[in-house]
């Protein structure tokens, strides 16, 4: 079974997602454990903290491939980014300066700050659809601004973009309240599929397979066949299948 991964942080020393190269590794392995066969290596970029170049990226993929190698460690790995929105995401688009999900520039990872989505996020989007890309907004259930209010997702799906939830956010790991936002979101298929973003902090574990059966148990393997079709389909540029609905209310519960 091929299993992707289209966003975590195993590169050694470019971000906070891994210290050094023997870290990297066991990462690797974590990732073969929880049967993922394919990742997308996703480095920060333009977040205020990291800023990781194209070339540097890939040539750093490059070198983790040797080791993996020589490690026997089956795990299939591709440059990309996690691209943070900022005033600076356009002209890195335009100066070649940012990987995408696949060989083509369809798709391209697109992560807010955690606080909230800046008003300018829907002209951004704007400008990115209108050079051919599609945003994958990541783990917009960790978004403050969207917890307090998770309509505003909606509105970015109607501008053409995918979402891509955090496995970990689905298993409680971040607690009840990402829990159930995460579930709504699924619930209503405003979510294409879900990423490890792994790192090696607390929390950060590899829980994709164990959500995966969980999706299985409470919504079916059409579902769980759906979110592992859709990452495929993301790195090979290929249309991706999200059927979305508004959110169903939440149901009050009044006490006299």
């Amino acid at each position: 079974m091929v299993l992707v991964d289209i966003h975590c942080h195993i590169l050694p020393g470019i971000d906070d997602g891994s210290k050094d190269w023997k870290t990297s590794l066991k990462l690797a392995q974590d990732a073969v454990d929880d049967t993922v066969t394919h990742a997308l290596l996703t480095p920060h970029h333009l977040n205020g903290r990291y800023t990781n170049h194209k070339q540097d990226v890939i040539e750093l993929t490059e070198q983790f491939e040797e080791r993996l190698k020589e490690n026997n460690i089956p795990l299939t790995v591709f440059p990309s980014q996690e691209v943070r929105l900022s005033g600076d995401l356009i002209s890195a688009l335009d100066n070649d300066d940012i990987l995408f999900c696949d060989e083509d520039g369809t798709y391209m990872l697109l992560e807010f700050p955690s606080e909230n989505v800046p008003t300018y996020a829907k002209n951004t989007i704007f400008e990115i659809k209108k050079r051919g890309i599609t945003p994958i907004i990541v783990h917009p259930e960790r978004n403050s601004g969207i917890l307090r209010k998770p309509e505003i997702l909606q509105e970015l799906i109607e501008q053409g973009c995918f979402v891509q939830i955090t496995a970990s956010s689905y298993m409680g790991t971040f607690g009840k309240e990402i829990e159930d936002l995460s579930k709504r979101f699924i619930e209503a298929g405003q979510c294409a599929c879900f990423a490890s973003d792994a790192h090696d902090l607390p929390k950060r574990d590899y829980e994709y397979s164990e959500a995966l059966e969980k999706l299985t148990k409470e919504f079916g393997q059409e579902y769980t066949d759906l979110f592992t079709d859709n990452a495929r389909r993301i790195i090979n540029g290929d249309n991706v299948n999200m059927p979305w609905q508004p959110l169903k209310k939440k149901k009050k519960f009044w006490i006299f």
